[in-house]
């Protein structure tokens, strides 16, 4: 059977100086955040999920987006090279873990940058977003590392937002979701559900219907549960300052075997 493990890093001591691009920036609680990530943390457990915790990165501020780092795609485990330089030793810990899982490894490289939060696979077509933090280089190197093993690769416009994943994330089957004014081209995709509130854009697939999503987007879960969903709500509001989201806080393994 499919074993389904998340990787989570904590917040560290310097996370109120993290990056932002998008958003004017407001003061941080480090010690709320803590508990939010725990709480974070506790749903994806209660849900099904093992969580296992990347060593911690305390000099990056950022690391607790650990998302960004790597990306997915069946057993390969494609090392990202952050297009802001001072994350780039974000990724050490995460290949350490992404190794003793038994994941093949493969990394982007120099003059290629990729932010992990700009990959959206929906089945065998995964969506890379070309903006400010992913560039040509790196959707190349993307496309030689999964084309090959049957993935369709399709490159996105992203300027509104920090993150492909930022602008958009996609239901159970397969339909993508994004709040309108945040989303580039959203003809891009087959089948796309427009939200009301933009934390609306974002879920994480927990299995069956339910979706973890920011308790900031009531309107966009009551939409969902009217679709035969089940929203999962969590509050996590420090990290949507520094333009977090439910998905940048894990990376979801799910075709690993036990």
């Amino acid at each position: 059977m499919p074993s389904r493990k998340a990787l989570v890093r904590r917040p560290g001591p310097r996370l109120a100086e993290g990056l932002v691009t998008h958003v004017e920036r407001e003061k941080i609680d480090v010690d709320l955040a803590l508990e939010q990530w725990e709480a974070y943390t506790e749903t994806l457990r209660a849900h099904g999920w093992e969580t296992i915790e990347v060593d911690p990165a305390d000099d990056c501020p950022d690391a607790v987006f650990v998302e960004d780092t790597v990306v997915m795609y069946r057993n390969v485990a494609l090392i990202a090279r952050p297009g802001a330089e001072s994350r780039r030793e974000e990724t050490d810990g995460v290949e350490e873990a992404v190794a003793r899982l038994g994941c093949s490894v493969n990394w982007i490289w120099e003059p290629g940058t990729l932010d992990g939060g700009d990959v959206l696979k929906v089945g065998d077509t995964i969506y890379v977003g070309r903006g400010g933090r992913t560039n040509a280089a790196g959707l190349q190197q993307v496309r030689a590392a999964f084309e090959p093993l049957g993935a369709r690769v399709v490159a996105v416009p992203v300027s509104k937002v920090l993150h492909l994943k930022s602008a958009v994330t996609a239901l159970p089957d397969g339909t993508v979701i994004g709040h309108i004014p945040k989303v580039d081209r959203p003809s891009l995709f087959p089948r796309f559900l427009s939200v009301p509130e933009e934390a609306g854009s974002h879920v994480v697939l927990l299995g069956g219907p339910k979706l973890l999503m920011s308790a900031t987007a009531p309107r966009s879960a009551e939409l969902f549960a009217d679709l035969g969903l089940e929203p999962v709500t969590v509050d996590i509001g420090e990290f949507e300052k520094l333009e977090g989201c439910v998905t940048c806080l894990s990376v979801r393994l799910r075709e690993l075997y036990a």
